[in-house]
C-alpha cells in the first residue's frame, strides 16, 4: 500500500447522539481493518518492553456531515467510475439490530432509497477521495 496514493476518510452524521457517532466510527473502522489488514502496522514495544498492538498506518480523518450529505455521497459512490473505491456504510437499519442475522434479514427488505445513513467510510485513490470529500469539515 502506497500511503502517498491512497486515502481513507469517514463521514459521520454530526447530528447523532455522541454514543452513536463513536459507535458508527468504530464499526466503520473495524470493517475497513478486516478488508485492509495491511493498513495496520506491526506491534510496537515501548521503552520498558511492553507490547502495544499495531494501529493504522494511515491517518483516518473523521468528517462531519448530516444524513442528507451522507446519503448523497453514498449515491454518488454507486457510480461505476468510482468502483475502485472501497465504501463501507452504516445505517439505522444496521444499528437497530442485535445480531448480524437479524441485520441481513432486515436489510433485505429495505430499499436503498429508504436507508438512513449514520456514516460512511471511503478508501482508495487519494485524488478521487479528495474530490468527493475535500470540502467536508473535520469533526473537532
Amino acid at each position: 500500500m502506497d500511503e502517498q496514493e491512497v486515502k481513507c476518510v469517514m463521514v459521520v452524521d454530526e447530528n447523532l447522539p455522541l454514543g452513536l457517532i463513536v459507535n458508527t466510527a468504530a464499526v466503520l473502522g473495524v470493517t475497513l481493518g478486516k478488508h485492509y489488514p495491511d493498513m495496520v502496522g506491526a506491534d510496537v514495544f515501548d521503552k520498558t518492553g511492553k507490547c502495544h498492538i499495531g494501529i493504522t498506518e494511515l491517518p483516518i480523518p473523521i468528517l462531519k456531515g448530516d444524513s442528507s450529505l451522507i446519503k448523497e455521497l453514498r449515491e454518488r459512490l454507486y457510480d461505476p467510475e468510482l468502483s475502485d473505491l472501497t465504501v463501507v456504510d452504516f445505517t439505522d437499519t444496521a444499528q437497530s439490530c442485535n445480531t448480524y442475522d437479524i441485520y441481513t434479514e432486515k436489510i433485505s427488505g429495505v430499499s436503498e432509497t429508504d436507508l438512513n445513513y449514520y456514516g460512511i467510510a471511503i478508501f482508495g485513490n487519494k485524488k478521487q477521495v479528495n474530490k468527493l470529500t475535500g470540502s467536508i469539515a473535520l469533526f473537532r
